[in-house]
């Protein structure tokens, strides 16, 4: 059965090891305590909407590829093939975004064409 909350835990771990920072580093900046931002990323505890927010917002990730990414291991989890539902404006207004020394589009396979 896929579990929500482990599933965002697990895609806010993955962007917070990608950028080689600390929980200690990423729960000081997002404003919550170390200990539940730890229970979050093991799908212990569902993150508020607000609280994915400041978390997003400390890891400088846009909570919108945070939910995409989500939604599609979901997907995946389901057996369902991933569209390329990006809008092509979109897709390059998040290309220029720089994130870790690279762009949205070159880190995230989810962004690229499927099939």
């Amino acid at each position: 059965m896929v579990v929500l909350r482990r599933e965002i835990g697990d895609v806010l771990r993955d962007a917070r090891q990608r950028q080689g920072r600390t929980l200690r580093e990423v729960s000081s900046a997002a404003r919550v305590s170390l200990g539940y931002l730890s229970e979050v990323e093991r799908g212990q505890k569902e993150a508020s909407s607000e609280l994915l927010s400041s978390i997003c917002e400390a890891l400088d990730v846009p909570m919108s590829l945070v939910l995409r990414e989500v939604s599609d291991r979901i997907a995946v989890a389901e057996g369902l093939l991933i569209p390329d539902t990006v809008p092509v404006d979109l897709a390059a207004a998040v290309a220029g975004r720089s994130w870790d020394g690279r762009t949205w589009e070159s880190s995230r396979g989810e962004l690229a064409p499927v099939g």
